[in-house]
């Protein structure tokens, strides 16, 4: 999986291929074909991998806040600005599972999947911090989530436009204004 991660970054999703993953991987093409049933098999179970690894320094990142919800919540969003997850290779590797997630159906279930887990885990956090009123938590984690992903895709793709300070500050402050103006579903 770390060799196709590796090829879809380098090459993009039409230059994956068998031979090429496997040459990457320094094994057989038949070591591949044992344990994945095919090409686009290994690229959703690589998908995963790679959800799994952002996760997991993610969640690295929530332990080492402490027991303040609103920290741990900071905590989780800020890491996602800084390496691992703020990576070049990352961002070609996620750029090439896109752009497959509509033509594959085992890429769309593994996107699906890979982000409910995200939200779960947002969804979580936001619970464990003071909100008011009637707030839709689901909603409140797909809002963080667009915006997490929008300014970490932007940052990738242009260093210069802005920092990952800034990115951290834009996000910390839409985070101080929903917690204390939380999204609540209209009818």
């Amino acid at each position: 999986m770390a060799a196709c991660a590796r090829c879809l970054a380098d090459q993009g999703a039409a230059g994956v291929s068998v031979r090429g993953i496997c040459t990457e991987a320094g094994v057989s093409p038949g070591l591949l074909t044992h344990y994945f049933d095919g090409v686009s098999h290994l690229i959703a179970e690589t998908y995963r991998d790679v959800g799994a690894q952002v996760a997991a320094t993610l969640d690295e990142a929530v332990e080492a806040a402490g027991d303040d919800p609103r920290a741990r919540l900071r905590a989780y969003v800020i890491a996602s600005f800084r390496p691992p997850v703020m990576d070049a290779a990352l961002l070609a590797t996620w750029v090439a599972f896109w752009s497959l997630v509509k033509t594959d159906d085992r890429l769309q279930i593994a996107h699906r999947e890979t982000y409910a887990l995200y939200r779960d885990d947002l969804e979580r956090l936001i619970r464990a911090c003071p909100v008011g009123g009637t707030a839709d938590i689901r909603l409140m984690a797909v809002g963080l989530t667009a915006l997490v992903d929008g300014l970490w895709l932007e940052l990738c793709l242009d260093g210069a436009a802005f920092s990952a300070m800034e990115a951290s500050d834009v996000a910390e402050r839409w985070l101080d204004d929903l917690l204390a103006r939380p999204l609540c579903r209209l009818a």
